[in-house]
């Protein structure tokens, strides 16, 4: 096959077995396609049909093709973060600043900690979980971090699935979330600090705060169809200018969308914007994610870190949650709803740890325990939350 048919097959497969997967089996009201979207992945990668049918594997995934849909992969997930960081509502969050606070640092710090442990746990079994550049806090802080980060995109789609986004309630949630969102972004800003370049790193801090405010005058003196060219625009150069001095591009990403505001956009055009390209670009990602993972370690060790880490973040994210109720007084219900619809981590924390694998700060093997992980809190959000909110409602009417 040539170089275009070989790519084309490549998204043919892309987009047609994770779908027809999540519409046979039925799996809409339990999980996002975006979760079926990145097991198939896992199951098409290397690890697995590339050791059980390696020619199927071969023609299907070139070299190439792969090529190809990495580099489509990072231009649609830096999209996708920089609406992810339009979505941060701060000054709603600073309205209510002391529930916000309260409940965002409890929910954050417990999974944090509890994450910690795990890793270090895991770092004493062995030293396959660190990556050749990854120093032992840099690993441990990293998936410690991933334990408690939750995925406000996909906390947005799951919310809408649950009909509770524009209700108080869900707009109270993502308050919780945007605040977590800014602090896990600033975390791995501080893991990749290269001392070796950190006179780059502090000029493009320097940079950003300094252009920042003329691009967010620049944007509000433009017509809403003028103001969607400059965004990408300055998603381009913050991306560029991140990863030339050594913080990835995706800290670029999401500081851009962090400064800007999702009230500059029309919000129908802005959700259709944002659909567009968890439709059509983002399975590349999810599937990139799930090839990059290969089982050549023993299948039940992995299975057993993931399980250990989804333990830590699912139980922190409760117990943070379950303090933060307590400190605040909250009604009966509204913890365990709160606490469920939080554990969502899929995309962002993906990303998350595809930026930590990219700069050898973890392993493959930590990499894939942590999409497991990610995986299985998501796919657990809905079937969880929503009983949970069924009570809630209940103990409201009486």
């Amino acid at each position: 096959m040539s170089g275009t048919e070989s790519f084309l097959l490549t998204l043919l497969v892309i987009f047609t077995v994770p779908y027809l997967v999540w519409r046979l089996l039925r799996l809409e009201r339990i999980a996002p396609l975006a979760v079926v979207q990145i097991i198939v992945g896992v199951l098409l990668g290397p690890g697995i049909l590339g050791r059980f049918a390696p020619s199927i594997y071969e023609g299907v995934f070139t070299v190439g093709s792969v090529t190809a849909i990495t580099s489509i992969a990072s231009w649609a997930v830096m999209i996708f973060v920089f609406l992810a960081g339009c979505e941060l509502e701060l000054n709603e969050a600073w309205a209510q600043r002391r529930d916000v606070a309260t409940t965002a640092v409890l929910a954050l710090v417990a999974p944090l900690v509890l994450g910690l442990c795990a890793a270090l746990l895991m770092l004493h079994w062995g030293e396959q979980w660190g990556g050749e550049r990854g120093a032992p806090w840099q690993v441990a802080l990293g998936t410690g971090m991933a334990c408690a980060v939750t995925a406000l995109p996909f906390l947005v789609l799951l919310m809408q699935q649950l009909e509770i986004l524009r209700a108080d309630f869900g707009q109270r949630i993502l308050r919780y979330a945007s605040l977590d969102d800014l602090a896990i972004w600033g975390v791995l800003a501080v893991i990749l600090l290269d001392w070796q370049r950190l006179a780059w790193q502090l000029g493009f801090v320097l940079l950003f705060a300094c252009v920042a405010p003329l691009y967010r005058k620049l944007m509000l003196a433009l017509a809403e169809q003028d103001r969607w060219p400059l965004a990408l625009l300055w998603l381009l150069a913050c991306g560029f200018g991140s990863d030339l001095a050594g913080l990835h591009f995706m800290v670029g990403a999401f500081a851009a969308g962090a400064v800007s505001e999702r009230s500059w956009f029309n919000t129908e055009r802005f959700d259709h914007f944002r659909d567009s390209v968890l439709l059509m670009m983002m399975p590349v990602y999810f599937l990139s994610t799930g090839i990059k993972i290969n089982w050549h370690m023993s299948g039940i060790t992995i299975l057993g870190a993931a399980l250990l880490l989804l333990v830590a973040s699912v139980g922190g994210k409760l117990l943070g949650v379950g303090l933060a109720a307590r400190v605040l007084g909250w009604p009966k219900g509204d913890a365990l709803a709160v606490g469920f619809l939080l554990q969502t981590k899929a995309l962002i924390m993906i990303v998350f740890a595809n930026v930590l694998l990219d700069k050898a700060i973890i392993s493959v093997d930590l990499f894939a325990a942590l999409l497991l992980m990610a995986v299985a809190s998501t796919a657990l959000t809905i079937p969880l939350a929503r009983p949970a909110l069924k009570a809630r409602m209940a103990l409201a009417a009486e």
